[in-house]
């Protein structure tokens, strides 16, 4: 049943695992399996090269592995992907510079404002229900506004 793998030679083995390490990361993507897909071709390579036996070319299988993840989360890590939205999940910084409407006054610098659908708590200047106030900040969920 796995006679089949004996025609391999141990270098072809390596190279497939790498190729298929290589779709998986097409099919999946996560940045993750490519740098372990690295590890399996470059350890394919040096079966090719050298003679080695299968527990020296599993050992460095894994120090490349553990020195192409490393490599490649500081790479990363240092050349970051910039986001076409970067305030995507960051809800407050996204009403800065709104336009609101009061829904109670602002008395002692609290009150609450209506955004959207919405009802959000603010600080700022005394002000009559209804008035138009500015997003200028948020602190937690508190939204700090300015009369616009």
């Amino acid at each position: 049943m796995m006679a089949w793998l004996n025609v391999l030679d141990d270098h072809w083995g390596w190279l497939i695992f790498a190729a298929l390490l290589g779709v998986g990361e097409v099919l999946l993507p996560g940045v993750f399996l490519i740098w372990v897909a690295l590890a399996a071709a470059v350890t394919g390579l040096v079966a090719l090269a050298l003679p080695i036996s299968i527990p020296v070319q599993l050992l460095l299988f894994a120090a490349l592995c553990l020195i192409s993840v490393w490599g490649g989360r500081r790479w990363y890590s240092s050349n970051p992907v910039a986001s076409q939205d970067p305030l995507l999940n960051d809800r407050t910084a996204r009403l800065v510079g709104e336009i609101v409407t009061l829904v109670e006054p602002i008395d002692n610098g609290r009150g609450r404002v209506k955004v959207g659908d919405s009802v959000w708590s603010c600080r700022g200047p005394d002000a009559p229900a209804g008035t138009k106030v500015r997003v200028i900040g948020a602190e937690a969920s508190v939204l700090n506004v300015e009369l616009a």
